[in-house]
């Protein structure tokens, strides 16, 4: 259980990886930043982060990896679906 319990968390760990990455991208380029979509994709990633490192409880980098790559194929499917750009910044 506590193995499981690793994997997840190292899952979380992806998607919170990737988030931030998402918000240090936005504050070099100078944009300014909506506080409250960034919680959401904060929480949104981790807890993709820590699915995907459930199901995908081979190794570690394999977990850390599907969370970080998680919250991107989500952000995919958000785009086609509704035909739009998901942004981390206020227009």
């Amino acid at each position: 259980m506590s193995e499981i319990m690793m994997f997840i968390g190292v899952g979380v760990l992806g998607g919170v990886a990737r988030a931030c990455y998402g918000l240090l991208k936005a504050i070099t380029k100078g944009k300014s930043i909506n506080i409250g979509y960034f919680l959401v994709t904060l929480f949104v990633s981790g807890l993709i982060g820590g699915m995907l490192g459930f199901v995908f409880d081979i190794d570690y980098k394999i977990a850390a990896l599907s969370g970080y790559v998680g919250t991107d194929i989500l952000e995919s499917v958000f785009k086609g679906s509704m035909g739009g750009n998901l942004t981390l910044v206020k227009k």
